[in-house]
């Protein structure tokens, strides 16, 4: 048996998964707040006790980049190592891969059902494919093929420079690098970042915020559900929150088009994480697709190809189980 996970920033998924029943069929699985514990073991050990079972190997998806069988979760002070975690846990193997490398071994065997499509395109079954995730921070990996296989590959361009593309934007990279000292997608395109934007446009004068949201928002520990849910409520809409919504999906989109251009993702493009799946009536809405295809002499290129919302939230957690399974072999 294995034990699967994705460790994140905010939640830790684990599961028991056998050959047999395959990784949809987990033989234990449970959700956990990563902010709870000190150590991952902690709570490995937890999980354990509780499921009554225990596994032989383990494949986990951290949040974070993956060195030498070693990381650091990028946005919780957990060191984990591989070696490490056979020895205290009695585990015969351990491997270690990134979040949204795990995600990308799913995305090859995601269903109709796990999908909604932004973008219809025309995929290239032989070309890239790109995966980008915002939650609490933003992911970012591709995929290519090698014959019959997929392989799925590491990046931490989340963390890179954030280009504007307008003139509010310009103002936003202003706000921002009077607070943060590198100004990168992830302080915007994320959990954490859309708290962020509502303040850049609250501060800056732009819109008023309104009472009743400012008590809710200061008794919050995490803005970011507040915000989202107050600029899609038909009944009691905030236009400030309106306003940062469709600038934190203008932002993404252009995002997940400079990703298609580095990768050439002619196979497509997937948003993985916790945001995109609640926010699916903005990312529709136009400005996320308008941004994607707005370069130049290559919008041609980007409007043909496929953008899709994984919607299944243990996608990354499907990827680190069949990873570890089967070594990620092509779903053919």
């Amino acid at each position: 048996m294995l034990i699967a996970g994705d460790i994140g920033g905010t939640k830790t998924r684990l599961a028991i998964v056998s050959a047999e029943r395959g990784p949809r069929a987990p033989l234990a699985e449970k959700t956990f707040r990563s902010a709870d514990y000190q150590r991952l073991e902690d709570l490995l050990e937890e999980f354990f006790a509780g499921s009554g079972l225990h596994a032989e190997r383990a494949c986990l998806g951290v949040a974070g980049p993956v060195l030498d069988g070693k990381a650091r979760v990028t946005n919780l002070p957990w060191a984990i190592s591989a070696n490490n975690l056979q020895d205290k846990l009695g585990i015969e193997r351990v491997e270690l891969i990134n979040d949204l490398v795990a995600t990308a071994y799913a995305v090859p065997r995601l269903e109709v059902s796990d999908l909604e499509t932004l973008n219809q395109g025309c995929a290239d079954i032989s070309g890239a494919i790109a995966v980008l995730a915002p939650g609490t921070g933003l992911g970012e990996a591709y995929i290519t093929r090698d014959g019959k296989r997929y392989l799925a590959h590491a990046s931490e361009g989340g963390h890179a420079d954030f280009a504007p593309t307008s003139e509010l934007q310009i103002d936003l990279l202003h706000y921002l690098q009077s607070r943060i000292e590198h100004v990168s997608y992830e302080w915007i395109c994320s959990g954490m970042g859309l708290p962020n934007i509502y303040a850049f446009l609250k501060d800056s004068g732009r819109h008023t915020e309104p009472g009743w949201l400012a008590k809710e928002l200061a008794a919050a520990d995490d803005k970011t559900p507040l915000i989202i849910t107050a600029a899609i409520d038909e009944k009691r809409p905030c236009e400030l929150c309106a306003t940062a919504l469709d600038l934190f999906c203008a932002v993404l989109g252009a995002e997940a088009g400079n990703l298609a251009l580095k990768m050439l993702a002619t196979g497509g493009v997937y948003l993985g994480g916790g945001i995109p799946p609640h926010i699916l009536s903005r990312l529709k809405g136009g400005g996320f697709m308008e941004a994607f295809r707005r370069k130049g002499r290559f919008k041609g290129l980007l409007a043909g190809i496929p953008v899709q919302v994984i919607l299944n939230p243990k996608a990354a957690l499907l990827g680190a189980a069949w990873f570890g399974l089967d070594g990620a072999q092509s779903s053919d």
